[in-house]
């Protein structure tokens, strides 16, 4: 429910320069947010593509990334929402070469996996990327400097795609640390952020590229592009849908977009009412709804989420909401290190009640759980540590791990141990 608010209480304003005459509570907020990001639904029996594609066009974005911890990040999302799936069928809507194909690769939140009808409202940033605007320095540098390799390695590709930037090495001797790309990777990271490759599909992690029309349906190629205005009118619709409620800043984080392009797309979304402005307590800044979403109730659900899960990787957002404080520790060194190095939050209901230090260890067939951290004043009662050791059950099953190693020494941990059904071959504690 959406409480009435006057004008008298309302100090906001929307982009429009209209007062917000909407309201919700923190609580409401949160609740919102977690059913537009797919938590308040039961996860099916068994998950099928049906399930799948539609979780993707809620989400609209999957980040990837190339830490390893436990999984590829982008398969840990929709496991936190639709419970123990298949990663086939990600990588088919991801990879494959059939009708099956839902996503493709592109920089929406950092990399990205995106459904294929945000293609046309991308192709801005992409033309935008051949001006050598907004991608990396290095990159730009490298497009107006070098665009002798850029053509060689462009008709490689249009003669044996899809390729690997190893396929396409001449450098000599070992690389050098992280970033030191040979020539022919900086090419083929130029031409992909400028959409005249794509990837086709992954080799363990490394893309392989090919041309667009090689790879993605003429449907989607053949759509005419939107212009500047109407791309950003679509992108911010699609993350207030995404996120529930969200202040501009939210918005923009979604699909990294920037102000000066968003701020009359954003007006003129309030201007038609596609998207609603609402104050909700303790937001210096109003946030939008789109359209007239109901308000859950209450949310029964226990996930633990990936640090590139789309709902908590704006830090911000996620402190706002839910008073987590939350930074990623893989750089850190180990001495300096809060909580650990990769550490999932752990969503119980509406709220985020701990944090858990994993790890797949592969080579011993063991899920290792190195910390348990509640969060402060927090109590973990009996409900929380089922919910949790059930979680740990069902991670362990998916990731094909026969063991649970529970090295935290913790009481929790202690407590957590009564939890493991007694004929359960997972659980071994040292």
């Amino acid at each position: 429910m959406l409480l009435e608010l006057s004008p008298r209480q309302c100090r906001f304003h929307a982009a429009s320069d209209c007062s917000p005459h909407r309201h919700l509570t923190l609580a409401q907020a949160r609740r919102l947010a977690l059913k537009a990001q797919g938590f308040s639904a039961a996860s099916p029996e068994t998950v099928n593509r049906g399930h799948l594609n539609r979780l993707l066009n809620r989400l609209g974005v999957l980040q990837i990334d190339s830490v390893n911890a436990l999984a590829r990040s982008h398969y840990l999302p929709v496991l936190s929402r639709l419970g123990p799936y298949p990663t086939a069928l990600l990588d088919e809507a991801a990879w494959s070469r059939n009708r099956h194909r839902s996503l493709f690769e592109y920089w929406g939140h950092e990399a990205s996996l995106l459904p294929l009808s945000l293609y046309p409202a991308m192709r801005w940033r992409m033309r935008r990327a051949q001006d050598g605007i907004g991608i990396y320095k290095h990159l730009a540098r490298f497009g107006r400097e070098r665009r002798d390799v850029i053509e060689r390695v462009l008709a490689s590709v249009c003669e044996q795609g899809p390729l690997g930037a190893g396929a396409l090495n001449t450098r000599e001797g070992p690389s050098g640390p992280w970033w030191d790309w040979s020539e022919e990777k900086q090419a083929l990271e130029w031409l992909f952020a400028a959409g005249e490759v794509t990837v086709a599909r992954r080799r363990g992690f490394e893309r392989l590229y090919d041309l667009p029309e090689r790879v993605l349906p003429a449907a989607v190629l053949n759509q005419p592009e939107p212009d500047l205005l109407e791309a950003h009118r679509q992108l911010l619709a699609q993350s207030a849908a995404a996120l529930g409620v969200a202040t501009e800043k939210d918005l923009r984080d979604y699909y990294r977009l920037a102000p000066s392009d968003t701020r009359a797309a954003l007006e003129t979304l309030v201007e038609d009412g596609t998207l609603t402005p609402v104050a909700v307590q303790g937001w210096r800044q109003p946030g939008y709804l789109l359209g007239e979403p109901s308000v859950p109730r209450r949310i029964d659900t226990a996930a633990l989420l990936s640090p590139f899960d789309s709902l908590v990787w704006y830090r911000e957002r996620t402190e706002r909401l839910f008073g987590f404080h939350y930074r990623l520790e893989f750089y850190v060194p180990p001495r300096k290190r809060l909580y650990g190095y990769y550490v999932m939050p752990f969503l119980h209901g509406d709220r985020l009640v701990g944090r858990i230090d994993l790890r797949a260890r592969r080579a011993e067939g063991e899920l290792t759980v190195l910390a348990l951290h509640p969060e402060p004043e927090v109590h973990f009662g009996e409900a929380q540590l089922a919910d949790l050791a059930q979680q740990f059950e069902q991670l362990a099953t998916w990731l094909g791990l026969p063991r649970i190693h529970l090295a935290c020494e913790r009481p929790l941990a202690q407590r957590l141990m009564a939890h493991w059904p007694v004929d359960s071959q997972r659980r071994r504690h040292l």
